[in-house]
């Protein structure tokens, strides 16, 4: 396996992630496959493995934390994303400070760690201002719960506003 940077910083990635937005745990014989799955892509040296509190309505998450158990935390870089509705409230959703601090709790506690490599917003949020999302992710770090923090999905002027 290839390792490249994490963008201009020193953490090491496997070329190729595990995500998990397709994974089916509705069933034992589902979950044995995805076990199987994330069993082998570690033993073949892929280290990055992705997530978000929505997929599946947390169930990947939860189910991403146990498997992963049997591996040591340090050589796995883990990431989750916040944005999706998490539930029905008008909170449950967005780039919010309320939303963050609420939905890694949540990830953390699913994927069963004290802190994430890695934590994404998973889209741009026209509706919070930029400068609270950004200082919750900031305090995440501060807090040590998430290490990194990046985007998925955001145009370039977006990130660059960021």
């Amino acid at each position: 396996m290839k390792y490249r940077n994490l963008g201009k910083q020193g953490l090491k990635v496997s070329e190729l992630a595990l995500g998990s937005w397709m994974t089916d745990v509705s069933d034992s014989a589902k979950q044995d496959l995805a076990d199987q799955s994330l069993k082998l892509a570690f033993s073949k040296g892929i280290n990055f493995f992705d997530c978000a509190d929505a997929y599946s309505g947390g169930a990947a998450e939860r189910f991403l934390g146990k498997a992963l158990k049997e591996f040591p935390r340090k050589e796995i870089v883990l990431s989750s994303k916040v944005y999706f509705p998490t539930g029905p409230g008008i909170n449950d959703r967005g780039l919010s400070r309320k939303h963050i601090m609420e939905s890694i709790d949540q990830s953390l506690t699913n994927l069963q760690t004290d802190y994430l490599d890695l934590y994404f917003c998973h889209r741009f949020d026209p509706n919070t201002p930029l400068e609270e999302t950004l200082t919750a992710l900031s305090d995440l770090v501060d807090q040590g719960k998430i290490l990194y923090y990046g985007v998925s999905e955001w145009r370039p002027v977006q990130i660059l506003e960021a």
